[in-house]
């Protein structure tokens, strides 16, 4: 029996490239947000900057900046690009 393996952004290096495969989590409206933000399934991104005690997470995506909050981050499974 074949384990499925979830990424996850916080699991990513800064600066590594990516794609969106898919949501977990998806509570109090983060994938409707997501959605709403263009971060759909097969979307690539840059990772920019890390959440830090205040800061959230930065993602490059088709030349926009989005931030993410440490939650909505959380809802995302990610793949990096080799």
């Amino acid at each position: 029996m074949q384990q499925i393996v979830k990424t996850y952004l916080r699991e990513l290096p800064i600066g590594a490239i990516g794609y969106i495969v898919g949501y977990d989590k998806v509570f109090k409206g983060y994938q409707g947000k997501l959605l709403s933000m263009g971060l759909t399934p097969g979307t690539q991104f840059i990772l920019i900057r890390q959440a830090s005690k205040n800061w959230p997470i930065l993602l490059e995506v088709e030349e926009n900046l989005i931030r993410l909050s440490k939650p909505e981050a959380d809802a995302l499974c990610v793949e990096e690009v080799d």
